[in-house]
């Protein structure tokens, strides 16, 4: 009888498996690249964050100009790479959760309380929401700096980068960060290691975001550096009519014309009453403004209400004779004299 183990030493099974399922038509799937390059570093008043303005589609360019740095609180702000629509609904997920936990202990929300929330979510989907993040705020203890890779992971460390820029912005952070910065020299850093990611890294491009954050403010910029601007260009390009010659023209009206034709018209209701039976007189006008005083008779009164939307009342014989059926839930008060 055959074990049920697998031998000792290196199982190729997997492989034989792959290859087998590849020859017919079904390959692999392959991990999606991502590009982004986003930043943060600390400096003597609090924190310092970055982010490109490109949006991808594999090899298109989907947006120019797109927001990276999202709200978690007043005093905490966090970059995302990856899946546009993970990142954007992860940090707006914990940016909720963190106003519920404000409101219910009545206290500041801290970074470690955001980060803790970010990735206990991260890890529940093993990776599969793709949201690479870099957190920073200011909260009682202090400014913090994190990173939160899409399995759960996370960083501490006083200048962090991530996305598929991160090692040209990296570069630049080893070279020129240093302690106690002062906010225009760590705003400078910031603005040039986004900048190596954008013309260093084809996923990422356009613009520069920064955010900074201090105890008291926090300054959202916005654009603040564009070295991507198309400028005009050095000729027009004009050409005059008929230049490009062609075989025929065919013009088609795409406008659709319709016709009304009123179905029925001379089948409508009579809705006016002229009728006189033995004992019951009937007033000549429209039937729908009955009142309760319109039907009258020696020992039988009928009363309608004023506005008659509920169908046309029926007495059955000996008091008047039917024209019109009601709907099963019509009512009909007759009140004895």
């Amino acid at each position: 009888m055959a074990s049920v183990y697998l031998p000792p030493g290196f199982n190729f099974s997997n492989e034989i498996r792959n290859n087998f399922i590849g020859d017919k038509g079904l390959h692999l799937p392959k991990a999606t690249s991502t590009g982004t390059t986003i930043v943060g570093c600390l400096f003597k008043d609090g924190i310092v964050l970055g982010a490109d303005t490109r949006a991808t589609e594999g090899p298109i360019v989907a947006d120019k100009n797109c927001e990276k740095i999202h709200y978690i609180t007043e005093n905490i702000r966090c970059c995302g790479a990856g899946t546009a629509a993970d990142t954007e609904f992860t940090t707006a997920l914990i940016s909720s959760n963190m106003e519920l936990h404000a409101l219910s202990t009545g206290r500041k929300p801290r970074v470690v309380t955001a980060m803790t929330m970010l990735k206990q979510m991260l890890f529940r989907y093993q990776g599969h929401v793709g949201a690479a993040l870099v957190l920073g705020g200011v909260d009682a203890t202090g400014p913090h700096l994190f990173t939160i890779h899409p399995h759960g992971s996370t960083d501490k460390l006083p200048y962090v980068t991530m996305g598929s820029g991160s090692l040209a912005a990296m570069a630049v952070f080893e070279s020129g960060w240093r302690a106690n910065m002062e906010r225009d020299d760590a705003l400078s850093l910031v603005k040039a290691a986004i900048s190596a990611g954008i013309f260093n890294d084809l996923g990422s491009g356009s613009n520069v975001d920064a955010c900074i954050i201090t105890a008291d403010h926090t300054e959202m910029l916005r654009n603040v550096e564009m070295p991507n601007v198309r400028v005009q260009k050095e000729r027009t390009y004009t050409f005059r009519r008929g230049t490009t010659a062609w075989t025929k023209e065919s013009i088609r009206n795409l406008i659709v014309s319709e016709e009304v034709t009123p179905v029925g018209a001379s089948d409508a209701m009579d809705t006016t009453i002229d009728e006189t039976h033995e004992g019951i007189t009937a007033k000549k006008k429209p039937l729908m403004s009955l009142t309760q005083h319109d039907f009258n008779c020696e020992q039988t009164r009928l009363r309608i209400p004023s506005i008659l939307n509920i169908g046309i009342p029926v007495l059955k014989p000996p008091y008047v004779r039917p024209y019109f059926h009601l709907p099963s839930s019509a009512h009909t008060d007759l009140v004895g004299t």
